[in-house]
């Protein structure tokens, strides 16, 4: 669980202008992928039932003032976004990189070895605890889980657990892809993250993020529609 750094950076104006026009970029964000609206999700998540049973802190340090909510067929939780550069190494995540880096991740892909951060989209759930047990409500690793921050929405998997008093992490990729700066070191946001796990809808193999998009569309829409149940 990386400290949220509260350090703003500016971005910095272009010294030269081109002569010419640069050519169009694609939008390097996946939330594009949703047809599900965030304003549609965040609607749904508007009133909280707790089911944890205390408060998580966003940080060492922190308040501890984050419950875990849920609805029949979901948990949820507004925290922050810690970024999370564990598992296999890569050019952006690795010792170097990030001083907190550990080569492995709670669930290891198809062919065993650890999860890709810089990758593959995935949230951190906190470790069991009394405070909270996610595997209580049909969640392990491959779980379905959508990420929503401002108007953006990105499909992920439960790929990794944390420090169990703390929640609010997620992979390099899954910050990458909201708009959110990546960086282990000084990344992130300190708030308006909300995490959505839906329970008993998980893909196989974990690393194919293309079915957890398939499915995500599903569940989610299902949510936003207000065909699941809002109560437990």
């Amino acid at each position: 669980m990386r400290v949220q750094s509260l350090t703003l950076v500016a971005a910095s104006a272009a010294l030269l202008a081109p002569t010419t026009p640069p050519a169009a970029r694609p939008h390097p964000a996946v939330w594009r992928e949703s047809t599900v609206s965030a304003a549609a999700l965040l609607a749904k998540v508007q009133d909280c039932a707790p089911v944890s049973r205390g408060r998580y802190r966003s940080d060492n340090g922190a308040p501890a003032s984050i419950p875990v909510c849920g609805t029949r067929d979901a948990v949820f939780w507004k925290a922050d976004m810690d970024i999370d550069c564990d598992g296999r190494p890569g050019p952006r995540c690795n010792s170097r990189t990030d001083a907190y880096f550990a080569a492995s991740t709670a669930y290891a892909q198809s062919d065993g070895r650890p999860l890709s951060a810089e990758r593959l989209p995935f949230i951190v759930v906190p470790a069991p605890s009394g405070l909270w047990d996610y595997r209580d409500h049909g969640i392990g690793g491959g779980s379905v889980v959508v990420v929503v921050y401002r108007d953006r929405v990105q499909y992920a998997v439960v790929g990794d657990t944390g420090p169990q008093g703390i929640i609010g992490e997620a992979s390099y990729a899954t910050a990458k892809a909201l708009g959110i700066r990546a960086d282990p070191h000084g990344g992130g946001v300190p708030s308006g993250v909300t995490y959505i796990v839906f329970k008993n809808a998980k893909v196989s193999p974990i690393e194919d993020h293309a079915a957890a998009v398939t499915e995500g569309e599903r569940v989610a829409r299902r949510f936003a529609d207000g065909t699941q149940a809002d109560a437990d």
